[in-house]
């Protein structure tokens, strides 16, 4: 599987929740539809089916991406090399 670029791993993540606020306040078929596009969005980067699945997919490799960027370089080196 290909892994979605961090930014717009985030950006979706971003979009998704601000669409699931947007409907739950006051839904519409605007807000409806811009939920459907942001979670159909997020399954497809996460290969999730359901959109739990997706966040909490986006959100492991969120830390995943996190946790890279707090390696030093010696230890990114020896990641990539194996």
């Amino acid at each position: 599987m290909l892994l979605p670029a961090e930014k717009d791993l985030r950006a979706v993540l971003a979009r998704f929740e601000e669409a699931r606020i947007a409907h739950d306040v006051h839904p519409s078929g605007r807000t409806s539809r811009a939920l459907e596009d942001a979670t159909y969005t997020l399954c497809v980067m996460t290969a999730s089916r359901t959109a739990e699945q997706a966040v909490s997919a986006a959100r492991a490799l969120l830390d995943r991406y996190t946790a890279t960027d707090r390696q030093t370089p010696d230890q990114q080196d020896k990641t990539l090399a194996a």
